[in-house]
């Protein structure tokens, strides 16, 4: 008797191993690995160029896993529901299965096709689905340290599945784009030259990144600040593809101790960030605290050539340079350095936290609509739960306390011959490096001045 075909929607989720859409479709019938390239459904918030690079190599090691496996990878472009229907149609699916996603397109896309075909979805890509985690009272958290308390007390998240040791494979295969025709990966110029040699996406890349941290992660507390050390997990663009689940990292890395506990917290905190934008959809384009709306940011010439300095790394601020040019060279900035340049954009340079969210959006390979938007209001003072606008970071303190200065050297060459003491803040002009946009002590009052506008 011919199995039925079993269609497998592909987004963020991009593994064999912990997938249990995979494991669900492989017990009913013959599958059909399915990868759309929807452009159009998520409308300003089609992924951006370092996620592109990412996705072209993460669905070419994909392909080879599942090739391994007796199957293969299906790629269409167009409206995610509409193609998914129509390949359903194509092949008679009995049924479409999927992990579950929270961005406002993908339940809007989930919604549509829910109504055309029977989709079967499933949880996976977050340590407990965002619905179960609530107040007493049968709420959801607005605030983050009383959610990760709920959610702390529902760990640890379920043991991970083990990959299919064979997926079966329909008699006949619908047709496929090439992976090629898509074009993904830059050319003239590639600016991603260098990440080749930081990054291996996929499944068994996400693996390799995930030992190499285990063996650091009881001094993550610590290390996680200093730029100049490999403290980061480096696993965030990872987990945004789908190449490794939280139920796998969180169960792999079982080291007692603060390094562990503040990584897992930061596990959390993803959660936290899909939660808000479930309920909250517009988040990456409106102020969480409505009283931002009248707020008085830059938006004339001068504001547009700083915002542009601030994306070139030419700010004057050593800190602020190297992070946005390793942004640039390898598509990921070290995530106290983040805190430091975002702020520094919003509070130094006035400049509405939307320009730097949406940069982010096209250069960061682990560009996450939650994550992004989330941690964007947080800096800006601007979310439901956020630092206070009045708090502004001081670059160059931040700098020589969190000991930045091999950092900079690596990224702003030009500075490279001074010592530890005069890197952070140069005493005299250095050729060939800007002069600072602003003086920290100016642009803090003007800071201040303009949240005093809106109180």
């Amino acid at each position: 008797m011919t199995q039925p075909s079993i269609i497998l929607w592909l987004r963020q989720d991009l593994r064999l191993a912990d997938q249990a859409a995979l494991v669900a479709a492989v017990e009913r019938g013959a599958v059909i690995p399915l990868y759309v390239l929807d452009d159009e459904t998520p409308c300003a918030w089609r992924i951006g160029g370092a996620q592109r690079w990412w996705l072209h190599h993460s669905l070419a090691a994909l392909d080879s896993a599942l090739q391994a496996k007796g199957s293969r990878l299906i790629l269409r472009k167009g409206p995610a529901a509409q193609v998914v229907a129509q390949v359903v149609e194509e092949v008679g699916a009995a049924a479409v299965h999927a992990i579950r996603h929270y961005e406002p397109w993908w339940i809007e896309a989930e919604r549509t096709l829910a109504s055309k075909v029977d989709l079967v979805l499933h949880d996976g890509n977050q340590l407990a689905p965002p619905d179960t985690v609530r107040t007493g009272s049968g709420g959801f958290f607005k605030i983050y340290t009383p959610f990760w308390r709920a959610l702390s007390a529902m760990m640890p998240p379920p043991k991970p599945q083990p990959a299919p040791k064979h997926i079966p494979a329909p008699k006949s295969w619908p047709k496929s784009d090439t992976l090629e025709s898509w074009q993904l990966l830059p050319s003239k110029p590639n600016w991603a030259a260098e990440f080749d040699s930081f990054w291996t996406p996929g499944e068994a890349g996400a693996h390799e990144a995930l030992e190499a941290f285990a063996d650091r992660v009881d001094r993550y507390h610590e290390s996680r600040n200093l730029p100049s050390e490999p403290g980061s997990s480096q696993l965030s663009p990872h987990l945004h593809f789908g190449g490794i689940s939280p139920a796998q990292v969180w169960h792999r890395l079982d080291a007692a101790g603060a390094g562990l506990d503040t990584f897992r917290s930061e596990l959390g905190w993803r959660d936290f960030t899909t939660g808000v934008i479930a309920r909250a959809r517009d988040y990456a384009a409106q102020h969480g605290r409505s009283n931002f709306d009248a707020f008085p940011w830059r938006s004339d010439g001068l504001a547009r050539a700083d915002l542009h300095a601030w994306q070139q790394g030419r700010t004057g601020y050593p800190i602020v340079d190297a992070g946005m040019r390793q942004l640039w060279r390898i598509g990921w900035m070290h995530n106290r350095v983040r805190m430091i340049a975002a702020s520094f954009l919003v509070k130094h340079l006035l400049i509405d936290w939307r320009a730097g969210e949406r940069w982010f959006w096209d250069t960061l390979v682990d560009a996450d609509y939650g994550n992004n938007a989330v941690n964007w209001q947080w800096v800006a003072g601007t979310g439901v739960d956020s630092n206070q606008f009045g708090r502004i970071m001081a670059p160059l303190v931040q700098s020589a306390k969190f000991g930045a200065a091999d950092y900079i050297r690596r990224w702003v060459p030009e500075l490279a011959h001074l010592s530890d003491a005069d890197i952070h803040d140069p005493p005299a002009p250095v050729p060939g490096y800007p002069e600072k946009l602003i003086g920290h002590r100016e642009a803090r009052e003007r800071a201040l001045a303009a949240a005093r506008a809106i109180r």
